[in-house]
């Protein structure tokens, strides 16, 4: 066997040792994932969880109809708000007829339930001056205690039966805040005050912080959604909330844009589905990786009717399309840091063409399909390890022939 001069099997092994590290290095490289997906510890949600907001509160006949949509579209949660004006109308005096027979029916249905935790009673914040209007959606309580004894309320007598809780909505715009400045740091105790009553009688639900509304004003009454979401890393939110919430309306780019894109075209970084993707290098930045985001509100709008709304609007054909789009790109790029993604709406029975709202949904509000139910019901999904096949609208399934089971 002829041996090698010492010399040049030193070359050699440093030259594999070389092509060694310089594999890691490229395959590190391609591996790269700016939003740190492998650190997500204890995801709280299966990455995807298929959600949908309905309003069953109103109309007993169209809520069990509405659950059987959701069934349809093999959706595994429905939101839904609990809102605490019409549980407590008077301090002390409680009414939870209607929501245990919500809760009843969800359960009956096989679906999951994720509670939003807002809408004041006007008896809790004297000083708001008055009573809502239509430009007025809610403001926080002048006692944290009473808001604190309403989310504790609900907790304990749903405990093991409702799934998550969004605590509040939009506190970064002023109309969500009682027509008063956005205020990360206060919204930050309203949350602290609820979470630790949810956490009380009901350890193992899920808490959700509040969902932003994208935006890049920046007024009294307005703080665009990054600048916010650091403001509540700043003032200790994490401690106080198990999933990030955020809120993804896709204007009118379709959901594949990515915020430099959309500024190239003139527009803004808040005006894409993938806003989400800002916030959670926020997140990254500020060491809180492990932590899944949940998409609270999610959804295109075909609104030509009001104004603040149509410069964005989409066709019918588009909205149906671009819903599919946003869920198999976060399914492809999104998991697991991202948990629930919830669509709106199912309708509340009594919109009229008049409420934006009515646009955004999958309904009309007198019950006709738009095209997004269907795509939405019949696309692809993927929930976990596990992967339905996209179905044939024809399909005994599609049909509703034959039972349907939850992706979840």
């Amino acid at each position: 066997m002829r041996v090698l001069p010492m010399t040049r099997l030193k070359i050699l092994l440093t030259l594999a040792a070389l092509l060694v590290a310089g594999g890691l290095f490229l395959s590190r490289l391609t591996r790269y994932d700016p939003f740190m997906g492998d650190q997500v510890v204890n995801p709280r949600f299966t990455s995807l969880t298929y959600g949908i907001q309905t309003f069953l509160w109103w109309d007993k006949t169209a809520a069990s109809l509405h659950l059987d949509w959701v069934r349809l579209m093999v959706f595994s949660h429905v939101k839904q708000i609990f809102a605490w004006d019409l549980i407590e109308s008077q301090p002390g005096v409680w009414d939870f007829q209607r929501a245990d027979e919500i809760v009843a029916e969800i359960e009956a249905k096989g679906l999951k339930l994720v509670v939003r935790l807002s809408d004041a009673p006007d008896w809790s914040h004297p000083s708001a001056g008055g009573e809502k209007d239509e430009d007025f959606h809610d403001a926080p309580p002048d006692d944290l205690a009473d808001f604190a004894e309403y989310c504790g309320a609900v907790a304990a007598r749903y405990t093991g039966r409702i799934a998550a809780y969004q605590i509040w909505n939009e506190p970064n715009l002023g109309r969500e805040w009682g027509n008063r400045p956005p205020d990360a740091a206060a919204y930050v105790e309203l949350l602290r005050a609820c979470s630790q009553a949810i956490r009380a009688a009901d350890p193992a639900a899920i808490l959700i912080s509040a969902g932003l509304a994208p935006t890049g004003t920046w007024t009294d009454m307005a703080t665009p959604d990054d600048m916010y979401f650091q403001a509540l890393y700043r003032a200790g939110f994490q401690q106080y909330m198990d999933v990030a919430g955020v809120n993804a309306p896709g204007y009118n780019m379709p959901p594949e844009t990515s915020p430099d894109e959309a500024v190239a075209r003139g527009g803004q970084r808040f005006q894409t589905f993938r806003r989400v993707e800002d916030l959670r290098r926020i997140m990254v930045e500020q060491g809180d990786a492990a932590r899944q985001m949940a998409i609270l509100e999610m959804g295109w709008t075909i609104d030509q009717v009001n104004p603040d709304y149509a410069w964005f609007a989409v066709t019918e054909p588009q909205q149906a399309d671009y819903f599919v789009r946003a869920y198999q790109y976060a399914a492809e790029h999104w998991r697991p840091w991202m948990g629930l993604v919830s669509a709106i709406y199912i309708p509340d029975p009594s919109w009229t063409p008049a409420r934006e709202e009515y646009w955004w949904s999958l309904f009309t509000a007198e019950g006709a399909m738009r095209p997004a139910f269907a795509a939405l019901a019949n696309m692809a999904k993927t929930c976990g390890d596990r992967v339905l096949p996209a179905r044939d609208p024809g399909s005994p399934e599609a049909l509703g022939l034959v039972p349907v089971y939850p992706c979840d």
